[in-house]
């Protein structure tokens, strides 16, 4: 049975890689799929040890309005810093929320053929100050979120200013 443990051990190569990903850079998500190629043998090895530990309840473990969620690591882990990471198991749109840092997700497709926010799995990267309502449609997916310093504001829509 998988652990945290070692869903740590196999994110760090990832990590060695999106520690260096400027969230602000429109090239983002283009340079993770360049350097950690979504079909290559390291992230399909980490998307089923990942879906292993979904179907363990090893991550994934609370439930809120039918979206599955856990933090894997805060901020200052050691092995994961400055960098915290969250694990999602969704088929519909969850909350809405700002990534005041930016926000990288690494999303893998479950079942059918899922979007997350209109984007085929794999890489999708969200600047400083952006806003949205993540949402998988189409299908079932299973995300990694790596958020700069944790920072993470559930909220509504700011008014534009």
């Amino acid at each position: 049975m998988p652990d945290k443990a070692t869903l740590l051990e196999a994110l760090a190569s990832v990590l060695d890689v999106v520690r260096e990903i400027d969230p602000a850079d429109p090239a983002a998500a283009d340079t993770l799929e360049a350097r950690l190629p979504h079909d290559g043998p390291v992230l399909q090895k980490l998307a089923a040890l990942l879906r292993d530990a979904v179907e363990a309840g090893v991550v994934c473990d609370r439930e809120a309005g039918g979206v599955r969620f856990s933090r894997v690591t805060k901020a200052d882990h050691p092995a994961t810093a400055p960098l915290s990471i969250d694990a999602v198991h969704m088929d519909k749109a969850g909350p809405g929320h700002t990534h005041p840092n930016g926000e990288i997700d690494l999303c893998f497709a479950v079942s059918g053929a899922p979007r997350f926010d209109g984007h085929a799995p794999g890489w999708t990267v969200y600047p400083p100050g952006s806003w949205h309502v993540p949402t998988v449609s189409g299908g079932v997916m299973d995300i990694l979120y790596f958020l700069p310093g944790g920072a993470i504001r559930f909220e509504p829509r700011p008014a534009a200013g």
